[in-house]
């Protein structure tokens, strides 16, 4: 765990593996990936692909999500949330988090970001920052679903999790500018 981890007062949970075809653990975030809704050129909001195995025995659902602990706010920025993945999920393609036009599995639920929008938000870092980290996180549950509503807040999906969740994984791409 780093300085500013997202995990740093979760319970320890098994790891299980992530991975993608567009974004790379501690490499620069490509532009497709980053926000043009919020003014970054070359930006488009579109989510990555995400692709998982290897999750714990017992796993019920998903909630996939993506965080930046390194936005100058006190609780950092939620790009994405997703919750009620079945079970037999193991991959989002590229765009699932597209709010007009998603490719995610029947039941599964987006909530808004912390822009107020369904879907994805790509990296918007404000110029002169640094570095942030993007953690775009596959939670394995306990259960087949939660109680949340597209009007929850990721910050309420995350509560509801607590408890739940019995392994995750994670890649971390940076953006600065």
């Amino acid at each position: 765990m780093t300085e500013n981890s997202p995990f740093a007062k979760l319970p320890d949970v098994p790891r299980f593996d992530v991975t993608s075809s567009d974004i790379a653990d501690g490499q620069q975030m490509p532009e497709a990936h980053r926000s043009g809704a919020m003014g970054v050129p070359g930006g488009e909001d579109v989510s990555p692909q995400l692709a998982w195995s290897g999750a714990p025995e017992g796993t019920k659902s998903f909630v996939v999500t993506c965080f930046d602990p390194d936005a100058p706010t006190q609780s950092g920025w939620w790009h994405w949330a997703v919750a009620n993945l079945p079970a037999d999920t193991s991959e989002l393609a590229t765009g699932a988090g597209d709010k007009d036009n998603p490719t995610l599995p029947q039941g599964a639920l987006t909530l808004n970001n912390d822009a107020s929008m369904a879907g994805y938000l790509g990296a918007a870092p404000p110029p002169g920052h640094g570095d942030h980290r993007y953690f775009f996180v596959v939670h394995a549950l306990d259960v087949d679903s939660l109680d949340v509503t597209a009007e929850d807040t990721p910050a309420k999906l995350n509560f509801l999790m607590f408890g739940h969740v019995i392994g995750r994984g994670w890649i971390v791409p940076t953006f600065g500018h």
